[in-house]
């Protein structure tokens, strides 16, 4: 049997709107991964700590406000800092194509835009951590 992904669901910075960050974490939940949710205004600093703290497989990161090309590359840097790169960083916002590639060679996991279906998101954390 293969382990039980969890999950840390997280709203780095000042954004305030979370409504699709809950629709995929709940998505996720029933889809029997385990997740943990953050909540709001997170720093990369938490949620790198949250995310070693839970042993968690996987951090998603839910962006709007357009900070995503450095709210991104400092969690992925901090969690090298820690020996914690193992942990894949996924997530979406509206995060323009150019930038969800930029970000994926810099070793950041693939990246959901808005209207995603959860299905889609689903399948790809199951590739990718089982």
């Amino acid at each position: 049997m293969t382990h039980k992904i969890r999950l840390l669901i997280a709203k780095p910075g000042l954004d305030g709107h979370d409504r699709g960050a809950k629709v995929v974490a709940r998505a996720l939940r029933d889809a029997g991964m385990e997740v943990i949710y953050t909540g709001l205004h997170q720093t990369p600093e938490a949620i790198v700590e949250a995310a070693i703290q839970e042993d968690v497989d996987a951090v998603g990161l839910s962006i709007l406000s357009g900070a995503h090309m450095t709210i991104f590359p400092k969690i992925l840097e901090l969690l090298r800092e820690r020996g914690a790169d193992h942990i894949l960083i996924t997530g979406g916002g509206i995060i323009p194509d150019d930038d969800m590639t930029e970000l994926e060679d810099q070793g950041i996991g693939k990246l959901f835009g808005p209207g995603t279906n959860t299905e889609e998101i689903i399948a790809y954390i199951r590739s990718v951590l089982n």
